[in-house]
């Protein structure tokens, strides 16, 4: 069947390409840096590859729903594949992982100054664990939107997506992906924040000042990175809000999505500015 299509689609859905390939080479270029280089071999920097490796799936899942809908749009048709519910699956699935592994960094980092003597937490082992749990979570959650068959192809769009209403399924979408680890992830800065004021209050040694400076600031560098891409994330957040009241615009997962697809790119420019040992 065919369909007619806007002057921008197509336009559109190339940079959506360029964005999320630019994402996907620069997180594999950096994973092969973490794995090369023996002075990345640390706890942090695994953390790091963690985000990178999210955010190699996350764009991986872009290009290939890009691509779908391009494709469509050139061949002015509907038409769903047998891969476009797993990709609209796939595609929730990857932004909570991008969204958890700012909170796992974050989270290392507050350990280290609020338990330094507890050297379990801080280790490999534990924060393997921790990574192994957040990439569980993450296929898991979704799973409710496979089973009741939520996720469908949408015409306009050309992206098969849940349709975004009031329900209960959409408020438990943007708990779970959004807003849960993105309110620990800003929890934990402001609790550190605090924390290091009380220490410069009080009589302790310039090392253990210093290193909670530190780590302080890695924290709000995430915060940084993290409200960045809640930024450019805003229209969809939008488009939700708006589908709690009325029909949100006829092409909100189009012009929600090539956001989407710039954030990537804006995570792994960030990583590198905000990472010394990739420099």
């Amino acid at each position: 069947m065919t369909t007619n299509i806007e002057s921008w689609f197509i336009p559109f859905d190339i940079v959506m390409i360029v964005c999320s390939v630019f994402a996907v080479v620069l997180a594999m270029l950096f994973l092969i840096i973490i794995i090369l280089d023996k002075t990345c071999h640390t706890v942090s920097m695994m953390l790091v590859a963690n985000s990178c490796l999210a955010e190699l799936a996350f764009g991986s899942i872009s290009i290939s729903m890009a691509i779908f809908t391009l494709q469509n749009d050139i061949k002015q048709i509907q038409y769903q594949d047998s891969l476009c519910v797993f990709r609209g699956f796939m595609g929730y699935v990857v932004a909570a992982l991008q969204f958890y592994s700012f909170l796992l960094q974050a989270i290392y980092r507050y350990l280290i100054v609020i338990y330094p003597t507890r050297l379990f937490w801080q280790s490999t082992r534990f924060q393997v664990l921790l990574m192994s749990i957040t990439w569980i979570f993450g296929f898991v959650c979704p799973l409710p939107y496979i089973l009741t068959h939520a996720i469908t192809y949408n015409v306009d769009n050309q992206f098969c997506q849940m349709p975004l209403r009031l329900s209960f399924l959409t408020v438990y979408n943007a708990l779970f992906v959004c807003v849960i680890p993105v309110s620990l992830t800003m929890l934990i800065y402001f609790r550190l924040v605090r924390y290091v004021r009380e220490m410069s209050r009080h009589i302790t040694s310039a090392n253990t000042l210093l290193r909670a400076q530190r780590e302080l600031k890695m924290v709000r560098r995430i915060v940084i990175l993290v409200i960045g891409v809640v930024t450019l994330g805003f229209p969809y957040v939008l488009f939700t809000f708006i589908s709690f009241f009325t029909t949100p615009p006829k092409y909100h997962f189009r012009i929600a999505y090539i956001f989407a697809d710039a954030s990537m790119a804006y995570v792994m420019i960030a990583l590198f500015q905000f990472t010394d040992p990739l420099k």
